[in-house]
């Protein structure tokens, strides 16, 4: 896997993945930054919660669940002090389908978190992470 980062104007900075995606990143004005785009620790929190309802979406998916949505509310809190890491995540699964099984949703998001995403096992290093869930009727 590859990327490159590509320094913009001010702190501005364009992201460009290995697959020959872009985003662009951005600081706050009080840090030099015109507020262009996400800061560069919202997309690590980001890129968890993709990874995360990936592996839920395609456990689910073998397990014959009718999902019809599937959205990952995330809420971190960083050290006060440099480096400002994450401390706590929490991710708030909110499920929507068609007779979903609350054991399968259960066990799909646990396997995701102890087994399968990368990126929540590898940020679950230095930060207590938390899941839960909700199900919706479709």
């Amino acid at each position: 896997m590859k990327a490159r980062v590509k320094w913009i104007e001010g702190v501005a900075m364009l992201g460009e993945s290995g697959s020959g995606h872009g985003i662009v990143m951005d600081g706050p004005p009080d840090l030099g930054g015109r507020n262009l785009g996400v800061r560069p620790m919202e997309m690590l929190l980001i890129g968890m919660g993709g990874c995360t309802q990936f592996d839920v979406l395609m456990i689910l998916r073998k397990a014959r669940q009718a999902v019809t949505d599937c959205v990952v509310e995330l809420e971190a809190e960083r050290s006060a002090t440099d480096p400002k890491i994450f401390t706590k995540i929490h991710a708030h699964f909110i499920v929507t389908g068609h007779n979903l099984d609350p054991k399968r949703v259960e066990q799909a998001i646990g396997l995701s978190a102890e087994k399968y995403c990368s990126a929540s096992i590898m940020l679950g290093a230095m930060a207590a992470i938390t899941h839960d869930f909700e199900i919706l009727a479709a």
